[in-house]
Parts: C-alpha cells; sequence; structure tokens
C-alpha cells in the first residue's frame, strides 16, 4: 500500500482542495468494515456518483466526436470504453491499485489487482474529483485517462473474434483459451484465462466470468500481436525499430454490460 496521496494527485494531474475526499474514494469495503467506518465510510457512494459523471462525459464526447453514428453503435463503444476491466486497465497507468486503503485478507488475497474493485475506485475517484473540483476538472480526468486512445479501446469490445481472425490469417496455429487459475468465494469469484497460439501464450486476463476472461486474454494477445506488427513495418534499414503501437485496456452500456457484484449494471465486458 502506498499512502503517498501528493504522488498519486502528480500522477492524475489534479491536486484536491480538500484530501479527505481522495482518501475516502481509495476506501474499500473491506477497510472501512475492519475499522468500524459505518456504511458510509467506504467509497461505494463516490463510485455512485462517479459513475454518472463518467457515463455523462463518455456520452457527451461519443455524440460530439461520432456525428453520422447511430445511437445503437453509440452505446455499444460506450459500454467498450467504461466497462470493469477497461476502467482497471485505464486505472494502471497510474497504479491506482497501490493507493488503495484495504482490508487485511482483501489485500492478502490479490485485492488490489482485481478489476472489479480497482474499477470501483477509479469510479470514486472521479466522484471525488467532481465535488472538489466541479464538473470541468472530473470531464478533464475522464477525456485523459478513459476517452484516450479511442481506436485500440474499441478493439477489446470484440478482441475475441478480432483476434480468432488475426491468427487465422497468419496461419500461426489454432488459438485456445485455458483456465490458469481462480479465486474468491463462490458469489464473487475471479478467473485466470490465458490466451494461446499452439503452444505460445500471447495473452492473459482476469474476470468474474470465465467469458470476461477470455476477451481481456483476447485484447492483451491482439496487442501483442498488433505491436509486433507494427514494430516490423517501423524497423529502419538496419533492423531496428520502435515499437510504436499504444496499450489499451484489458463500457455505461448496460446491455451488454453483466452486472457486478453490488448489483449495478455496469460489470465485465461481454
Amino acid at each position: 500500500m502506498n499512502l503517498n496521496l501528493t504522488e498519486l494527485q502528480k500522477k492524475i494531474g489534479y491536486s484536491f482542495k480538500d484530501t479527505a475526499l481522495l482518501s475516502h474514494a481509495l476506501t474499500h469495503t473491506s477497510y472501512a468494515n475492519e475499522k468500524h467506518l459505518g456504511h458510509t465510510g467506504s467509497n461505494e457512494r463516490l463510485e455512485f456518483l462517479g459513475d454518472a459523471v463518467l457515463e455523462l462525459t463518455s456520452s457527451e464526447y461519443l455524440f460530439r466526436h461520432y456525428p453520422e453514428m447511430p445511437e445503437g453503435d453509440l452505446s455499444k463503444i460506450r459500454a467498450s470504453l467504461v466497462c470493469e476491466p477497461t476502467l482497471a486497465y485505464c486505472a494502471e497507468e497510474f497504479a491506482l491499485g497501490d493507493y488503495l486503503l484495504l482490508g487485511k485478507g482483501e489485500d492478502a488475497s490479490g485485492g488490489r489487482k482485481r478489476n472489479s474493485i480497482v474499477s470501483d475506485a477509479f469510479e470514486a475517484l472521479i466522484g471525488a474529483i467532481y465535488l472538489d473540483g466541479g464538473f470541468a476538472s472530473a470531464k478533464e480526468f475522464v477525456l485523459r485517462f478513459v476517452m484516450n486512445d479511442m481506436e485500440h479501446k474499441k478493439l477489446f469490445y470484440d478482441s475475441k473474434t478480432i483476434l480468432q481472425e488475426a491468427v487465422q490469417g497468419a496461419d500461426r496455429g489454432e488459438l485456445t483459451y485455458v483456465l490458469v487459475g481462480e479465486s474468491g468465494p463462490d458469489h464473487n469469484k475471479t478467473f485466470e484465462v490465458a490466451a494461446l497460439v499452439g503452444d505460445e501464450e500471447i495473452g492473459r486476463g482476469t474476470g468474474h466470468t470465465k467469458k470476461a476472461a477470455e476477451q481481456s486474454a483476447a485484447f492483451r494477445g491482439l496487442m501483442k500481436l498488433r505491436r509486433g506488427t507494427e514494430g516490423k513495418a517501423e524497423a529502419g534499414p538496419d533492423g531496428s525499430g520502435k515499437d510504436k503501437a499504444e496499450a489499451g485496456p484489458d463500457g455505461s452500456g448496460k446491455d451488454k454490460a453483466e452486472a457486478g457484484s453490488d448489483g449495478s449494471g455496469r460489470g465485465e465486458c461481454i
């Protein structure tokens, strides 16, 4: 756990006037229960608020940037951008999991890397920024960390199909998904899946369902293949070349989201 809130504020590019809001956004229910902080001591209420800010900001962005796109397609893109694995991936940019306040048991079981916990904290952080600095500040945060690298993030929505086509087109061998681990109680399991091409692992992902974990693994694999292709394309006459592919994520389009453990519509990308 990293309690250096000044460091986190530098990473996200926003300085809180009330740092208690930031601490509240980082407080998971397991920590609140352990410290007897009461039912309002966790970040759940801030998550509720942040979810609304995120949905409005992402909807406005898509509405303005895709003026010819029908409503159904806008909803699908939004679903791919603000679902649980995507938000957790966005949070990796500033290592949000390292700063969370977790109960001892949750911490020991890998909660800092659990998509559901990190994505909830990400939304709580949006809510905290909104309360501290207003909508403009929260919107700026969302645009910087969520609505960036749009082309790669949209790939996540149908990454299994795209990866299958890429593997078949390159004649690289059979694409398979292998369950390599699972953790957590029966009502809130986390599955870990590896994507293999032949015997080579090209991506690994987690999710609350096997299907969601496969989607995450497929996206990671797809990004690896694209990096390899672009790296070759950028190679100079000496054979060197920088890998320019940008990393994407691991939407609240509720028709495409699987309910999370808190009963909300936003959950796994499927």
